[in-house]
């Protein structure tokens, strides 16, 4: 009995990547020992973070980084430090932002939900493109940089970008924008870990702060996540989570490294950030998953990952009107090996929502979001061998039972 069936709540086999309403990713031991390790000692969290900021920077090319609360929190504090920068008297002031620069800019097609992390600052989206003609669900007319251009104006903050498989302007046009109009540039790339290459590929673009997140690809603690960039913001971000210093301005010793005491003109009080804390738990299990992402490790866990689907393959291949196939790495939690299952509906005698729902009673938990089209997908980053072979047996059975 797990401690999570003695709360009646019963644990499932995630196959449908790291989700949030799941928990995410499952966490190495390593994280796991390191976090409890981690939570016999007191430490100043603004020493920590420091700490943190220099393995972060290492690791992403930028300047300064801190670990947050998900990617989300790391969303509305880099709008927080656009708006605000080093000045007390507006980070008092949020989220009402009326007499400040507040408006963040981002391409329409790529606002989401998510994107209340951005307003929750007292930011003011800005949706910039028009269709020139009416166009199909889900069909988007290009976006081009000078459509970002022509909102630019006093009152604009920031410009915020969303990394998708397919987005426009291109990010490049975009940061060139932001660089000549000195309006920096926030990258949402919360699920774009692996490749890993992407912890410092927007970065090395120009991008001025990026929010990733820590408990999908890197396999941190699921309230976890980080925000990196420019050394400036980074601080402004910093000291608007951090909870106020105790002392007087004359006592008060941050970390150099991290926050510039002589760039604020007195203590800050409790910011907008307050409430997205982060606990050194998490700070040290988000660094020690991110110490242990490295292309070689993650090669040698891709191989398995890879075996393990070809275990599903090889075995549902065997019922006929069903077609198994890895597929490419993309946007949408696919970067780790994923496979999807094709379904000849008719032929089966059962639709894949119905095989979703089935196993979902049995508490496996497909990606079933592409059900619609006859596809079913099984990502592989949260499975072993044992909750493989518990997927492969009930897709048999529902697979088999449904033929006529």
């Amino acid at each position: 009995m797990t401690i999570y069936d003695k709360l009646g709540v019963t644990p499932i086999i995630n196959a449908d990547g790291p989700l949030t309403r799941y928990g995410g990713a499952l966490m190495d031991k390593a994280t796991l020992d390191a976090m409890d390790e981690a939570s016999r000692y007191s430490v100043p969290l603004d020493k920590l973070q420091a700490a943190a900021s220099a393995i972060i920077a290492e690791k992403t090319h930028a300047e300064a980084g801190i670990v947050t609360g998900g990617a989300c929190a790391a969303l509305t504090l880099a709008t927080a430090a656009c708006i605000c920068g080093y000045d007390l008297s507006r980070m008092e002031k949020l989220p009402d932002t009326a007499d400040m620069p507040n408006e963040v800019i981002m391409p329409w097609h790529q606002i989401s939900g998510y994107d209340h992390a951005i307003r929750a600052a007292g930011a003011r989206l800005i949706g910039v493109g028009i269709p020139h003609a009416t166009v199909a669900p889900f069909v988007v007319h290009p976006i081009n940089k000078w459509h970002i251009e022509a909102m630019i104006s006093e009152k604009t903050a920031a410009i915020a970008y969303a990394v998708r498989t397919g987005s426009h302007p291109p990010l490049e046009e975009v940061i060139a924008v932001g660089k000549r109009y000195g309006i920096p540039v926030i990258i949402d790339s919360a699920p774009e870990i692996p490749p890993i290459e992407n912890l410092y590929r927007f970065i090395d673009m120009g991008a001025d702060l990026v929010c990733v997140s820590g408990g999908k690809g890197i396999r941190g603690p699921q309230n976890s996540g980080i925000l990196y960039g420019r050394k400036d913001l980074i601080a402004s971000a910093a000291v608007q989570m951090l909870e106020a210093p105790s002392e007087s301005y004359e006592n008060w010793s941050p970390p150099e490294t991290l926050i510039p005491k002589e760039k604020f003109r007195g203590v800050p009080t409790q910011g907008i950030g307050r409430g997205l804390k982060v606990s050194k738990e998490t700070i040290i299990g988000l660094l020690t998953a991110l110490g242990n992402l490295d292309q070689s490790r993650f090669s040698v866990l891709e191989k398995k990952l890879n075996g393990l689907l070809e275990t599903i393959k090889k075995r549902v291949e065997s019922v006929p009107g069903v077609a198994a196939y890895f597929i490419e790495p993309q946007y949408c939690l696919c970067s780790y090996p994923t496979l999807e299952l094709k379904l000849d509906e008719d032929a089966l005698g059962i639709s894949a929502d119905e095989v979703c729902r089935r196993l979902r009673k049995d508490n496996i938990y497909l990606r079933d979001r592409y059900v619609s089209e006859g596809k079913i997908r099984v990502f592989s980053m949260n499975l072993d061998e044992a909750s493989t072979k518990r997927i492969e047996d009930a897709l048999m059975t529902s697979l088999t039972s449904g033929r006529r």
